[in-house]
């Protein structure tokens, strides 16, 4: 079930801000540092979390060889690269 939330927006430096409650950021995956995209349409703001492209020892990490391991193509050479 989503987590629901009631806040007040207030005044910070320039901007205006809303704070995250814990339960509401730890059920939504944010913590700090978290890059979300706003989209914003009268009466309506959805925050979304962006995702950014994973480094590659977080790839290594996620490979299985049993998964994504062998042979590309199933089948036997054809033309040039036969030797």
């Amino acid at each position: 079930m989503a987590e629901v939330f009631e806040g007040t927006v207030q005044k910070w430096g320039n901007g205006l801000a809303i704070r995250l409650t814990r339960r509401v950021a730890r059920a939504s995956g944010i913590e700090e540092g978290t890059n979300v995209v706003i989209k914003a349409d009268m009466g309506v703001l959805v925050v979304e979390t962006k995702r950014r492209p994973m480094t590659l020892e977080e790839r290594l990490a996620h490979f299985d060889p049993k998964r994504h391991g062998g042979e590309a193509m199933a089948l036997r050479p054809v033309g040039k690269e036969v030797l």
